[in-house]
């Protein structure tokens, strides 16, 4: 059973940091698959804001988080990162990690059929 564990998120000022993490299990981990990161804020449509083809890298960030956000992996650890960096209030939402294995192009935009929980991310001005 493929599970999703995100966590990570936290409250901060404007222009802090926060890494968010999202460890994989319940897969061979060298199957081809893309992994993404999403976010939805109260009153808001989900968003997709950063994806990864394993054994590739990122393919895709949101203009909304491009140049702030990074997301990295850690094959060992099956194990997704989100570096946020430079976090303006606009960035408050619950913040979610996904991942499929049917995919052409991985990209925020691709169809995910595995969800983490969420974590909380505040940000003050």
């Amino acid at each position: 059973q493929i599970q999703l564990v995100v966590s990570g998120g936290g409250s901060v000022q404007t222009g802090g940091s926060l890494r968010l993490s999202c460890v994989a299990s319940g897969y061979t981990t060298s199957r081809r698959s893309c992994m993404a990161w999403f976010r939805q804020a109260p009153g808001k449509g989900r968003e997709g804001i950063a994806s990864w083809h394993v054994g590739v890298g990122a393919t895709g960030y949101a203009d909304s988080v491009k140049g702030r956000f990074t997301a990295s992996r850690d094959f060992a650890q099956n194990t997704l990162y989100l570096q946020m960096n430079s976090l303006k209030p606009e960035d408050t939402a619950m913040y979610y990690c996904a991942l499929t294995f049917s995919f052409d192009i991985c990209r925020p935009s691709s169809v995910f059929d595995s969800w983490s929980q969420g974590t909380q991310v505040t940000v003050s001005s």
